[in-house]
């Protein structure tokens, strides 16, 4: 199983961007998955979740500004993120939630203030 992320960039503050991650249909159809991040110096963190059910988490700091979607046709869950903030600088991966897949290359979002 192999997860994809892509997306990410550079953005100046304010800004929006929209992270994709594919993966098999039995992940996305049939898994609870999450976005997670690691920022310069910090440990990962999830960041947002979406259950099997669609139910739908975000940490307290992003709350408002990123949610998360999940397109079971083309395999994908999304990351919307919306009024980018330079502390949102980090390397965004998807996974399972909680994470039982091997991690993949991550796609890397830098907001400049």
């Amino acid at each position: 199983v192999q997860l994809q992320a892509s997306g990410g960039g550079l953005v100046q503050e304010g800004g929006s961007l929209r992270l994709s991650c594919t993966a098999s249909q039995g992940i996305v159809t049939l898994s609870a998955m999450g976005w997670y991040r690691q920022g310069p110096g910090k440990q990962r963190e999830l960041v947002a979740g979406i259950s099997r059910g669609g139910r739908i988490k975000v940490v307290d700091s992003v709350k408002g500004r990123f949610t998360i979607s999940r397109d079971i046709a083309k395999l994908t869950v999304y990351l919307q993120m919306n009024s980018l903030r330079p502390e949102d600088t980090a390397v965004y991966y998807c996974n399972g939630d909680p994470v039982f897949l091997p991690w993949g290359q991550g796609t890397l979002v830098t907001v400049s203030s």
